[in-house]
């Protein structure tokens, strides 16, 4: 008969400890949030709790902040103190450690971490690699058979102020058994932000395209950058700079029958059915646009290299993608559109070729 009663105490203690053990944090409004604050970034105060999940509140609308578990806590005057957080009457805030308190107030910190993690300001100068990949496989078959893949990994070294980005990407399209797409790319591109909003830039690209019949094309280029935008969750960076340009052709299967058939001789008919190589200085111009939302991912990318030679004679290419989160972080799905623009072409070739895909992403570091 007393079991439960034991039961009912127990739960109450239980609750009691875990109410007492609870962070709060007050507002200017009067709002009163219980659970744990996991962060204090010096513009906003993270609060997880069981009732709404991740709360996030302005830190200029915060009045006070209470903690029972200690952390590291850094000060506008770059003192680093480790203890915990009570607010006072008088809106002021008290930091108490095991080597004493210190008064100050909500808007003086600016960072807290863990005792055990490492200090954000030391993190943030460190490089480190983030990776993704992403693959689409789309098949038809009835009136029509198609089928198409679509592969693309990028590894990134991100430092506090310069950027090397390792890239390739490869597209086969196959349309009633005749090749609508078989193109590769794969590039390295490093940027340096050496002054403010201000970078230079080392980028080289190289691939193939069989279905324009460009055997091999490679752009080199260096240049200066200029963020237009740089912010946490969103940048937009204009680069211009030189370049050098190179695209072998293959032979064009058709025209090389058409004209043995009018009875050049086969070093004639290859000559004359493969385009003149491109081999050229010029310019190199590109944009870059990324913002992160809530729940989503906005990426713009666009290059335009014309040749010195020919300025009509150019190369250019754009990609922008939408990209939403699936049930773990690490695993996204990608929606997009991609132009590849050559604008000379090989004869009975179009200019625009543009891919639309949806691809599954993987994101680690």
């Amino acid at each position: 008969m007393k079991k439960p009663y034991l039961i009912v105490i127990a739960l109450l203690f239980a609750l009691a400890v875990r109410t007492v053990s609870a962070d709060v944090v007050e507002t200017k409004s009067g709002a009163r949030i219980v659970g744990k604050v996991t962060q204090i970034d010096g513009s906003t105060v993270v609060v997880d709790t069981d009732y709404a999940g991740t709360i996030k509140v302005k830190q200029s609308d915060v009045t006070s902040i209470t903690t029972d578990n200690p952390a590291n806590i850094r000060l506008a005057s770059g003192t680093v103190l480790q203890g915990t957080l009570a607010g006072t009457s008088t809106g002021g805030l008290v930091i108490a450690g095991p080597d004493g308190s210190i008064q100050t107030s909500v808007d003086k910190v600016v960072t807290t971490w863990a005792p055990a993690a490492k200090d954000p300001e030391v993190v943030a100068l460190q490089r480190a690699w983030a990776y993704e990949a992403a693959v689409d496989v789309v098949g038809k078959t009835g009136n029509s058979e198609q089928l198409g893949t679509g592969f693309s990994f990028r590894a990134t070294l991100n430092g506090p102020q310069d950027k090397l980005q390792f890239y390739t990407a490869y597209d086969r399209q196959v349309t009633e058994g005749t090749k609508s797409a078989d193109q590769f790319k794969a590039g390295v591109d490093y940027q340096n932000s050496f002054s403010g909003r201000y970078s230079w830039y080392l980028r080289d690209e190289a691939g193939f395209d069989r279905v324009k019949l460009i055997d091999f094309a490679n752009v080199a280029a260096f240049g200066l950058g200029y963020d237009v935008i740089k912010k946490p969750k969103q940048t937009l960076t204009g680069r211009a700079g030189f370049a050098h340009r190179f695209e072998s052709y293959r032979v064009d299967p058709e025209a090389f029958d058409s004209f043995i058939a009018l009875g050049d001789s086969p070093a004639d008919a290859k000559r004359l059915a493969t385009k003149e190589s491109v081999n050229s200085a010029g310019l190199d111009f590109g944009l870059s646009h990324s913002l992160e939302l809530s729940s989503a991912r906005i990426v713009n990318r666009l290059s335009y290299v014309p040749s010195f030679a020919d300025f009509a004679d150019y190369h250019a290419t754009h990609e922008s993608f939408l990209e939403l989160p699936l049930l773990s972080t690490m695993w996204k799905v990608r929606l997009g559109v991609a132009n590849d623009y050559t604008s000379v072409p090989v004869k009975g070739k179009k200019r625009l070729d543009t891919t639309y895909y949806t691809r599954l992403v993987l994101n680690w570091k």
